[in-house]
């Protein structure tokens, strides 16, 4: 039997680049800008790079477009790519320190959110994905982690104007989180621990949780990013538990056709980098780059996601949606709160 064989490496990765390149450079562009934005105005630079994508969804409504392929290869490959790298912030000697009554509480607070996302979903008469992705996006480290959920659940019709609404909405619930949260803070007395503890335990951007931190003082500050670095680190975990389950238990008739591996290559790549930071293996220089390298790998993805759904389907998604991410976001507050308040600090 004849076999067709395949072209040499070079023209393949030509021809990858010739079809790419544009969809890729223009999402660089729109991450560029909205950083720019961020550091002169303030803004979050996540809700940024969303915002001005959606408004070059023009580029992937024509099927043929030059830069529809790029724009494609961007949201998704150059995404698992930030996520993977995101590892490399996670030490668990940073995270001993806390003790693990602290450490229980905030674990018990992803866990519980991402349960409770998909009992609410039930309750509204949304689907069980939009309840993992939102539960997982409020209770994890926010639209980081609404897009690494949304690329190991089945995809249906939905599936873009679902991701595109909980990323928007946890990155502007978490701007409000991180202004409102340290007053709270003042208001209950909280000490400097128990403020890190709250602020980083519940808000669910990254960047928001360290400009909250450090605008109660320094030592919350450093408190409130290593408990957020716990629920980062529980990243992992939680979508590899959700490709098992999606493989195992998802109806057939809910996917389209491929079903996601049982261990994502991007669930590994973190693994790795958070074990070989974790075993003193990468000099802080290294650690600081690959972070960096993360971050803008992110913000060039969700400016791509962004132009792919159209500002039209975002607003279809109806009001019961909306509740659903702002009442998970008070659950896991309230549940945090009490969760130091029981333990006494």
């Amino acid at each position: 039997m004849q076999t067709t064989a395949r072209p040499p490496l070079v023209p393949r990765l030509q021809g990858f680049l010739e079809t790419h390149w544009r969809g890729f450079m223009v999402s660089v562009v729109v991450a560029v800008a909205a950083q720019f934005l961020s550091e002169h105005y303030g803004a979050p630079a996540m809700l940024m790079a969303l915002l001005l994508g959606i408004a070059f969804h023009f580029l992937t409504e024509d099927s043929g477009g030059a830069c529809k392929a790029g724009i494609e290869f961007t949201a998704r490959t150059v995404l698992r790519f930030g996520v993977a790298l995101l590892g490399v912030r996670i030490s668990v000697e940073l995270m001993i320190g806390l003790g693990a009554n602290l450490i229980s509480v905030v674990v018990l607070a992803v866990i519980l959110t991402i349960l409770f996302g998909l009992v609410l979903s039930r309750l509204l008469g949304r689907g069980w994905r939009f309840g993992l992705l939102t539960g997982g996006s409020v209770a994890i480290c926010g639209a980081s982690a609404a897009m690494a959920i949304a690329a190991v659940l089945p995809k249906n019709e939905h599936s873009e104007r679902n991701l595109i609404f909980t990323v928007l909405s946890v990155t502007v619930l978490s701007t409000i989180a991180m202004i409102a949260y340290p007053i709270l803070t003042e208001a209950f007395d909280f000490n400097d621990e128990v403020s890190g503890v709250f602020l980083g335990g519940t808000i669910h951007d990254v960047a928001q949780v360290v400009g909250a931190g450090f605008s109660v003082s320094d030592q919350a500050g450093e408190v409130a990013t290593m408990v957020k670095l716990i629920r980062v680190a529980m990243l992992a975990p939680v979508v590899l538990i959700i490709s098992i389950a999606v493989r195992r238990f998802a109806e057939d008739n809910a996917t389209d056709g491929a079903h996601p591996p049982i261990l994502p290559g991007f669930v590994i790549g973190f693994l790795i980098f958070a074990t070989l930071n974790s075993i003193g293996l990468m000099p802080a220089i290294l650690i600081d780059a690959m972070s960096s390298l993360s971050r803008w790998a992110l913000l060039v993805s969700i400016a791509a996601v962004g132009m792919k759904t159209s500002l039209k389907r975002i607003l279809d998604v109806g009001g019961q949606a909306i509740a659903m991410i702002v009442i998970e976001t008070v659950f896991i507050a309230v549940f945090v709160l009490l969760g130091v308040t029981l333990l006494g600090h």
